[in-house]
């Protein structure tokens, strides 16, 4: 009997290993590369719906519901300043309590219920004023009309708000992003994920433009809203195999009692070992998962907020974090103050952006744009070229720039995100002397053939003078603007990874709302008789005096930079990087003090692996 028994329990003993071994599996399987195509398939059909659906609606305004050009134009900038500022909703919503994976799928579905209800308005007679072929006495929409336009607006505002600043957050985090396997890898994920979005924008630039103003708006609205509920599909079907991290409360709260419990400590007396400062592992274990923060001298009033009283914990050892907070936390908010400087030269690499869908496309409508006798460009097509740039440009940087940069730097991944960016703001400099000195041959052409005073002459001269500085507006973005949502990303605290995902965004909305009070005070301040930017005749303009100024306005900006990034100091952190396949491999390992794995880094943000 005694045998059968024991037999039984190893049998049982066997199935209970199993069973561990089935979970332990079943866990090793989450995330990975194979995640990428239903996660980036949901952005991708974003951007494709995005810039489709936005490309041409002014025309939608302009000629579907007769609305007069300066009403349209104020719509889609308050339309545009409310997509740009939501994502830092939806980021506060996932990283505080519904997690980037829900936030990303409600998001989409009120995403979809926007273009559907605009793409509803462009289809049923009634929800449109009657067609205005001449352009001239036309019947406004009505109150009702608009009234759709704007919550159709609205719910596509709120959807981005919660896809823009989570999939790529999301993404990232099915995969190993410790500084030793990115080190590793012959790939960057900020490229590839920059270069999917390029390409769904070029798509949705020439094919649903092209089906819009050649097919009818109907479709033109309806193939974006088609392909984004397909994506919607996509990305719940690979739920199974993602990694979803946990949220771990609000990360403004955290930082708001830093600051409180700070300036409620700051005449104690800071140690002058910093382990003597507070620390709790399992309080922090939700927003450290990745690694804890290690103490950096920078900011130290901060500090303050770490030094333990007796009032600081209650009786069930529990501390009152309005009180006192953790080293990790302290180190959060110091992060994200370091963080901001260089954030902020951003904004104005987006400045120096605006002016290529305004007063270039106003340039290329005056010169050459036959292609054949029978074809000429559009002029707000010109953009396809920067796309172009960027798309040809991201692999060209991954395969040639990275292994030679290597060879010179010794860095892994060639040069760093800081370097990258001060490269990228070089380069954006020289684009915009570049479109001065263009300028200036355009008008000289137009001199020549008097063609001065005809401003809707078409000049002798080809666009494609144009090309260069759209093709190196385009290689600055390969640099600029992937190496700051990539600085973002691995410089924020894990816990608050889509908050700095929408400050990106949010750059990018503050250098455009920049832009137009400068272009209104040069207008305003350069005289009537040779205004840099005239209302009618770019040709009698000084266009090329408003380029200087804002290569001026740059070089300040690099100098700036430059300052920012030189006293600049990387997170200090104590990062865990799995030697074996999963984190339970490494548990077990480090229990039976065979194995502890940390990446570490000083305040000066060197490396420095230790093995115990």
């Amino acid at each position: 009997m005694e045998p059968e028994i024991e037999l039984q329990k190893k049998m049982t003993e066997n199935g209970d290993e199993k069973k561990k071994d089935g979970n332990k599996c079943k866990k090793k399987q989450l995330g990975g590369v194979r995640t990428m195509p239903f996660i980036l398939a949901n952005e991708i059909c974003d951007r494709f719906a995005g810039a489709g659906f936005h490309a041409n609606l002014i025309t939608y305004l302009t000629q579907v519901l007769n609305l007069p050009l300066v009403k349209a134009s104020n719509i889609l900038t308050n339309f545009g300043g409310t997509s740009s500022f939501t994502p830092l909703v939806g980021a506060f919503i996932a990283d505080s309590f519904a997690g980037r994976y829900w936030t990303i799928v409600v998001a989409s579905l009120i995403y979809v219920l926007g273009i559907v209800s605009i793409t509803i308005s462009a289809v049923l007679p009634h929800l449109r004023p009657p067609p205005c072929p001449t352009q001239v006495n036309c019947q406004e929409a009505s109150t009702l009309q608009l009234w759709v336009l704007y919550i159709a607006l609205l719910l596509s505002s709120l959807g981005t708000g919660g896809i823009r600043p989570c999939v790529v957050t999301f993404a990232a985090d099915q995969l190993d992003m410790t500084k030793s396997q990115t080190d590793s890898r012959s790939w960057n994920f900020f490229n590839w994920y920059y270069f999917c979005m390029g390409m769904a924008s070029l798509t949705a630039l020439t094919v649903v433009v092209y089906i819009q103003d050649n097919v009818s708006w109907g479709w033109g609205l309806g193939v974006p809203t088609i392909v984004m509920a397909i994506s919607i599909v996509a990305f719940v079907l690979g739920s199974p195999l993602y990694r979803k991290i946990k949220p771990g409360g609000s990360p403004f709260v955290r930082l708001t009692q830093v600051i409180v419990a700070a300036v409620k400590k700051r005449n104690a007396v800071t140690p002058n070992d910093p382990r003597f400062l507070y620390e709790n592992m399992e309080l922090d274990a939700a927003i450290s998962i990745n690694g804890k923060l290690l103490h950096s001298n920078q900011f130290k009033w901060l500090d303050h907020a770490a030094i333990v009283t007796d009032s600081d914990i209650n009786e069930s050892n529990q501390p009152n974090l309005w009180r006192l907070s953790t080293v990790h936390r302290i180190e959060e908010l110091k992060s994200i103050v370091r963080m901001l400087p260089i954030w902020a030269a951003g904004i104005l690499l987006v400045v120096s952006h605006s002016h290529l869908g305004s007063f270039t496309i106003q340039q290329a409508r005056s010169m050459d744009r036959h292609l054949s006798p029978s074809f000429q460009i559009p002029p707000a097509s010109m953009s396809i070229f920067s796309t172009l740039t960027v798309l040809a440009c991201l692999p060209l940087y991954e395969r040639l720039f990275v292994p030679l940069a290597r060879r010179f730097t010794g860095n892994p991944v060639g040069i760093t995100c800081l370097q990258r960016m001060g490269i990228g703001l070089g380069i954006n400099i020289l684009a915009t002397i570049i479109s001065g000195f263009i300028e200036i041959r355009r008008k000289t052409a137009a001199a020549q053939h008097n063609l001065l005073d005809q401003p809707t002459a078409v000049i002798p001269i080809t666009v494609f003078w144009l090309l260069p500085q759209y093709c190196l507006h385009g290689l600055a973005e390969v640099f600029m603007s992937v190496g700051h949502l990539e600085f973002l990303y691995d410089q924020s605290p894990e816990s608050m990874r889509s908050t700095a995902a929408a400050l990106f965004w949010v750059a990018i909305a503050m250098g455009n709302y920049i832009s137009t009070p400068m272009v209104s005070l040069v207008h305003k301040y350069t005289g009537k008789n040779r205004n840099w930017l005239p209302d009618r005749n770019l040709n009698r303009g000084r266009l090329e005096n408003y380029y200087w100024l804002v290569t001026g306005i740059q070089v300040i900006n690099l100098l700036y930079y430059l300052i920012c990034a030189w006293n600049y100091t990387y997170k200090p952190i104590n990062e865990q990087t799995e030697t074996k396949s999963s984190d339970e491999d490494l548990e077990s390992a480090d229990q039976n003090g065979k194995v502890s794995n940390f990446l570490n880094a000083d305040d000066k943000g060197n490396k420095v692996v230790e093995l115990k």
